[in-house]
């Protein structure tokens, strides 16, 4: 079973290019899955069942990171998805954690970003772009050609991605995306993450609200200083 991951900033159309993409892969007859992965709504594992007829998964990752939650669950999702015969299984994550990358080894990374969302955006958001396969430009038609080519230069710049530009509500350029899901490798062997996590989960990250660097321990950095350690 292949596997493709599609990561990116909320709203910038992960769920319209993987609609596109499952439309093309299943007229050529590929049975596929889906899981959505949000913090604490969606609605658009229905929608797609609906409209496609195939199996359809939510998870909600609720206090825990969507990207976390990702590598928690995505062992049972693999043998859920295989058991219903799905020969691709699309999982699409939040993304909302700008210092992790939800990609693992083997599986198709696809990043969606919006170039309406800001010039220098391909700057700011870290493995979810760098380690990506492909980096998806949605909303193409709303900016000027000037635009699309900074905007592009700026992803050339923080990844190597294969660059798609779509206007994925008319699916324009999406037969790119599903050519290289249905040439991807099937996922096998040790699943691993692509790159490293965060440096170290720290007294935020397990609860403890109080404000300044005094009041906590691990991984920590000053206004004015770079990161440092501190143990209990």
């Amino acid at each position: 079973m292949k596997v493709a991951i599609v990561a990116g900033p909320p709203t910038s159309g992960k769920t319209t290019v993987i609609r596109q993409v499952i439309r093309r892969l299943k007229e050529s007859g590929t049975r596929t899955a889906y899981l959505k992965i949000d913090v604490q709504y969606a609605d658009e594992d229905e929608t797609i069942r609906a409209e496609f007829g195939i199996p359809t998964k939510k998870v909600y990752s609720g206090d825990l990171c969507p990207d976390h939650c990702n590598v928690i669950v995505l062992g049972d999702a693999l043998e859920w998805a295989q058991k219903a015969g799905a020969e691709v299984l699309f999982v699409e994550t939040a993304g909302l954690c700008l210092r992790c990358s939800p990609y693992i080894n083997n599986a198709v990374g696809i990043v969606v970003l919006e170039a309406t969302s800001g010039m220098n955006l391909p700057r700011k958001i870290g493995p979810m772009l760098s380690l990506a396969d492909i980096a998806v430009v949605t909303k193409i038609d709303l900016i000027s050609q000037a635009e699309r080519e900074v905007f592009r230069a700026n992803i050339m710049a923080a990844a190597k991605a294969d660059i798609v530009e779509t206007d994925a509500l008319h699916g324009i350029n999406t037969d790119r995306i599903a050519r290289w899901v249905a040439q991807s490798a099937d996922v096998g062997g040790e699943l691993l993450l692509r790159g490293s996590p965060p440096v170290g989960t720290c007294t935020i990250c397990v609860g403890k609200k109080e404000i300044g660097k005094e009041a906590h321990f691990g991984v920590l950095r000053t206004l004015d200083s770079d990161l440092f350690y501190r143990g209990e």
